[in-house]
């Protein structure tokens, strides 16, 4: 039975490394559940035993930002400070700044994904009437939104996994991710505007008309202030109170669902299904290999070598490889386990999030931004990608090692 286990499991980390597998029409999400419903299948797992295996208060609160963010989506927010921002009459290098700060700030508290998906379309929109070459921000984009969701533990995906599997309180995270955050924005603004300089200060043709397609709705200030309301009162009450989070989330979700202009059916259809089906199937698959105890003497064969994960400078460094292997979801949730020093939910939520920015392929965040600039005739292939997310990644990992050795230091 171990050996059908391991092989299961390596099937699906190969998927999850190649994005699918050979002559099947399966994606990331696809694999995992097929994982899981093999081990179900051969009865490594009973299906009870499954059931536990996922972690409920983790689906909950991704599933109750995924209407948060819906909601603010419908609103027309997005694309109302969107277009503000690309109207300020600021120069090149400043509305750069200014979009770094404001796209930061938005997925902190909102899904990064989410962000992007909105804003890409409406930036090049904005860019074009401004006859600015829409490249460099659009990879503003895909950096500050990546950089700025691990500001918090809502920021995304795998940083609500890690503050709910291992009970991070909210405000203690913000702060040791504050500054490692703060000064990786400001390195990121450095770089592309060193880097992009030609680009930011030519003018270009606008584009045919045929290419620019409609954005979305008009601002519904009713919507908007409401999701905004909702928003604010659940980030305070993580902030200041030790309520459970996945409660508090899913109240304001259930608040935010119960509107008489906004159907909740087009709610819910921005919802991000087949990602809470992907952590289901990552659970399941994850649960039934720690179960056969291989990962413990993995482990333990690890730390003999000389390389302990439990410990900061291993960790952080399995964490970034992982993360542009496999991705970072599947990354996290393999060194979980071994996230038993201080600092260790800290390491896993800022490095996993941070590599994303790597390689175009990193984060969702970073593809949804290159498909919307795709659809609106922008070309961001792998190699102008990597003129920034390499840089960026490198100094912003720099910046957090060197701040968490500090952290580590003064004990």
């Amino acid at each position: 039975m171990t050996e059908a286990i391991v092989g299961i499991f390596a099937t699906v980390y190969l998927g999850m490394i190649l994005g699918g597998l050979p002559f099947l029409q399966l994606d990331r999400t696809g694999i995992a559940l097929l994982g899981a419903i093999a081990l179900i299948g051969i009865d490594a797992l009973s299906l009870e035993e499954a059931a536990r295996a996922i972690h409920l208060p983790t689906l909950i609160l991704l599933f109750a930002f995924m209407v948060v963010s819906a909601q603010m989506r419908l609103g027309g927010f997005y694309d109302r400070v969107t277009r503000r921002l690309g109207e300020l009459p600021l120069s090149a290098p400043l509305l750069l700044g200014a979009l770094i700060v404001t796209v930061a700030a938005l997925s902190a508290v909102f899904s990064n994904d989410i962000v992007c998906l909105a804003v890409a379309p409406v930036l090049i929109d904005a860019c074009r009437r401004r006859r600015l070459d829409p490249l460099p921000y659009l990879l503003a984009l895909a950096c500050a939104s990546n950089i700025g969701s691990a500001a918090t533990l809502i920021g995304n995906p795998q940083n609500m996994l890690i503050g709910e599997t291992l009970k991070l309180p909210f405000a203690g995270y913000l702060r040791d991710a504050a500054v490692p955050v703060l000064l990786g924005l400001g390195c990121t603004w450095a770089l592309i505007a060193w880097r992009c300089s030609e680009r930011l200060a030519r003018r270009v043709d606008a584009a045919p008309a045929e290419v620019v397609q409609p954005t979305s709705d008009a601002l519904d200030p009713w919507q908007t202030a409401k999701g905004l309301a909702v928003a604010a009162v659940i980030v305070a009450c993580f902030l200041f109170t030790s309520w459970p989070r996945e409660v508090i989330a899913l109240t304001g979700a259930g608040v935010l669902l119960m509107s008489r202009k906004l159907h909740s059916r087009h709610m819910l259809g921005l919802v991000d299904w087949e990602l809470l089906v992907l952590f289901m199937g990552l659970f399941v698959v994850n649960h039934a290999l720690q179960k056969t105890g291989l990962p413990a003497q993995l482990m333990a064969h690890l730390a003999g070598a000389g390389v302990p994960l439990d410990q900061p400078g291993p960790l952080f460094a399995a964490t970034f490889v992982l993360s542009n292997l496999v991705s970072n979801v599947p990354a996290v949730m393999l060194l979980l386990p071994s996230a038993d020093h201080p600092l260790a939910g800290a390491t896993l939520a800022l490095v996993s999030t941070l590599a994303g920015n790597l390689f175009i392929v990193g984060s969702i965040a970073n593809i949804i931004v290159v498909d919307a600039a795709a659809q609106r005739g922008v070309t961001i292939d792998w190699r102008a990608h990597a003129r920034i997310g390499v840089p960026v990644t490198l100094v912003t990992l720099a910046i957090t090692w060197v701040y968490l050795a500090l952290r580590s230091a003064s004990g």
